[in-house]
């Protein structure tokens, strides 16, 4: 057999995170233990039935069973954009500032293509979805990341980057509610993000996917673009995955400036050939009538938070209460690293979480549970976290 070599930017990858856990999950799994899942950030809760009636009516339409549109269906370009005014007050262009992606996922990764050119600097702020920092690499760029600590509320502290990092950054990537930290982002930082971005002439990259898992209404999560100046420097990837459980649909949305929209539209046109027309006829009718399931499903996830959260407390383990995304944020017992804590965990109670080290090396010292199963399977999870 030929000995096949994999490129190099392959080669430099360290393994996927989830990928890896997956297959740990399996080996424990197989020697008969009973597993409790809380490492995939992957809703539980099903899609709402009016969402996955219309799939199947869309699905049998002939003009459905042909290539769609590149950038996505003028349709859910306009139902993103008449959303997007009711949620966040933002105004957008379905025809130039809007683009239908395959998940946000898709987009994200393809979006460096688009404007990274080999040996230009990105900032990302870290523990983050790795994505974005292998997106990065593949387009040939160099990652400076930008630790999220606790004493910081989890934010960036764009003043630690000095000017001359700043005048070589091509972009800037943030996630707020954030992955895997659970924190939120308010509008004063927001505001400096786009003067830094403004100044520097630095692309904002806003990965929003979960701005719609929050719990008080009265503080709900921030669109980016809500501020005045955004839509000069900002891409905004959001995604229907998370607000009505439709992970494995992949659809999604990237909003903003339209001149990187545009961009990574281009980079859409040479590389996939668009979204399921029948799954956006999906998404169009959960975006229009898909706020009152989203609403049960936060009040599902505000339950298992404080079910968690005070679970945890009650056994000495220390964690932030979340305010958005169904993550907990937990740091690791006394005398554990990361990884020990989560493999020990494993192989000894058969509950799966992540690392904190997972996400980036600020996440040392941490684990993050999903709250993606029942009430009384987290109830369990800490009950054996306890004994271990």
């Amino acid at each position: 057999m030929p000995g096949f070599k994999l490129a190099k930017r392959l080669e430099s990858l360290p393994p996927y995170l989830f990928a890896a856990i997956d297959k740990a999950k399996d080996e424990v799994k197989a020697k008969g233990m009973d597993i409790i899942s809380l490492g995939i950030g992957d809703p539980d809760l099903p899609t709402p039935d009016f969402i996955s009636d219309v799939l199947c009516q869309a699905a049998r339409k002939p003009v459905n069973h042909r290539y769609p549109s590149y950038v996505g269906m003028l349709e859910f370009r306009r139902a993103v954009s008449d959303w997007y005014k009711q949620r966040f007050n933002v105004e957008l262009d379905p025809g130039d500032e809007v683009v239908t992606l395959i998940g946000s996922k898709e987009g994200i990764a393809h979006f460096p293509l688009a404007f990274v050119d080999p040996g230009d600097t990105v900032l990302v702020a870290t523990p983050n979805y790795p994505v974005y920092g292998v997106a990065v690499g593949f387009a040939g760029g160099e990652v400076r990341y930008m630790p999220l600590l606790e004493e910081n509320d989890f934010l960036p502290d764009l003043d630690a980057v000095d000017n001359d990092a700043w005048r070589r950054a091509k972009a800037l990537f943030i996630n707020y509610p954030n992955n895997p930290t659970a924190a939120t982002a308010p509008r004063s930082f927001y505001q400096r993000v786009i003067e830094k971005a403004k100044e520097f002439e630095v692309i904002v990259v806003h990965d929003a996917a979960y701005t719609e898992i929050y719990f008080d209404e009265a503080d709900k999560p921030l669109s980016i673009l809500e501020l005045p100046g955004a839509k000069d420097v900002c891409i905004e990837f959001h995604s229907l995955s998370k607000t009505y459980n439709m992970t494995g649909w992949r659809i999604g949305m990237a909003v903003g400036n339209p001149v990187l929209v545009k961009g990574l539209g281009k980079v859409k046109e040479n590389i996939d050939s668009g979204a399921f027309q029948a799954v956006q006829e999906a998404g169009i009718a959960a975006l229009k009538r898909g706020e009152p399931y989203a609403r049960k499903f936060r009040d599902i996830y505000r339950e298992r938070r404080d079910v968690v959260v005070t679970a945890l407390k009650n056994i000495g383990v220390s964690c932030r209460i979340p305010d958005a995304s169904f993550y907990v944020w937990a740091r690791t017992p006394d005398g554990f690293s990361s990884q020990e804590f989560v493999t020990r965990l494993l192989r000894q109670t058969g509950v799966v979480v992540t690392p904190g080290n997972g996400f980036g090396a600020p996440g040392e010292g941490y684990f993050r549970i999903s709250l993606t199963v029942n009430n009384e399977r987290l109830m369990e999870a800490v009950s054996r976290i306890s004994k271990l």
